[in-house]
């Protein structure tokens, strides 16, 4: 069974996929009226999103794989 690496390729795709949506969702919000800007920065949003996505993520990485052939 042949091990997995992870490259400075796949590192650097991922920082700037991230670096992407985090600038695409200030951008977005700046369209927002301020009512909504309202809600987006002074309630627990932000944090909400935040503990989901995170645990999207770590639950990608703990899923086990089925073998490969």
């Amino acid at each position: 069974m042949a091990e997995r690496t992870v490259g400075l390729r796949e590192v650097l795709v991922v920082a700037g996929l991230s670096v992407a949506i985090v600038l695409g969702a200030a951008i977005a919000t700046s369209f927002l009226p301020n009512a909504l800007q309202e809600v987006v920065f002074r309630s627990p949003l932000l944090i909400i999103v935040l503990i989901v996505g995170t645990a999207g993520l770590l639950w990608g990485i703990a899923r086990p794989r089925p073998p490969s052939e």
